[in-house]
């Protein structure tokens, strides 16, 4: 995906992490699973694939359907290649995506929008390449998750966010993943209605670097999607 100059370094950096975790994929595969329905061979564009273990934790119950993935980094292609087999390398600008107007179905776009300096010209392209009717999966860490509530009230930084491409300053944990923006629930279904995007339902994730004696309790945050640690949009191409 496309960074500005300055990240480019940084998102080719092999200790980079360029995956997520498994709980959100299988979720978010079992979500576009039921909207593709029993129609096979249906076009899935990973954009912002990673490494592709993400599509390929997707994969079994997407099966029928045709996945490609799409990544702006080489490095993360080469990881990508033995999962995936069909990755292309593309970037949402300078030219955008090299996939033609409505041709995905379904387009995957996990952990992918807070990377990104400008988000709102990623979503027109995800708009070209999906057919009309066609179904965004979107996942994204959520800034209002409920521990990031606590640490706010108490002074600290909330996690997810990061002041540094050097280092972690005034929140828990200490890897740099390069985040730029962040969303809570209603800023995120506001968004993907401002680009046109319809039928937007929001549903959480739980998050795999939560501690594991707070699990059971991050896990029954995804109830209260506003509250969980990770977002999934499920959008409509209008």
């Amino acid at each position: 995906m496309s960074r500005a100059g300055g990240l480019r370094d940084f998102y080719e950096d092999p200790a980079v992490p360029v995956a997520s975790g498994d709980a959100r994929s299988r979720r978010q595969a079992q979500l576009l699973a039921a909207a593709l329905g029993a129609s096979p061979g249906q076009l899935v564009v990973d954009v912002g694939c990673g490494d592709g273990s993400a599509a390929a934790t997707a994969a079994p119950l997407l099966a029928g359907h045709r996945i490609v993935g799409v990544d702006w980094s080489q490095d993360a292609l080469r990881r990508a290649r033995p999962r995936l087999g069909h990755v292309v390398r593309g970037e949402l600008e300078h030219g955008g995506l090299p996939l033609a107007d409505g041709c995905a179905d379904a387009v995957l776009f996990s952990e992918v929008i807070e990377h990104l300096v400008d988000p709102d010209r990623a979503l027109d392209e995800l708009w070209r390449i999906l057919r009309p009717g066609g179904h965004l999966m979107l996942s994204t860490p959520n800034l209002a998750a409920w521990y990031n509530r606590g640490l706010l009230l108490a002074g600290w930084q909330p996690v997810f966010s990061e002041v540094s491409l050097r280092g972690i300053h005034g929140r828990p944990g200490s890897q740099v993943v390069g985040h730029l923006r962040l969303y809570t629930a209603r800023a995120l279904r506001s968004f993907l209605t401002a680009a046109g995007f319809t039928q937007v339902r929001i549903t959480g994730a739980p998050f795999h670097g939560v501690p594991r004696g707070l699990r059971l309790l991050d896990r029954a945050a995804c109830a209260v999607p506003g509250a969980a640690s990770i977002l999934l949009a499920h959008a409509r191409r209008g």
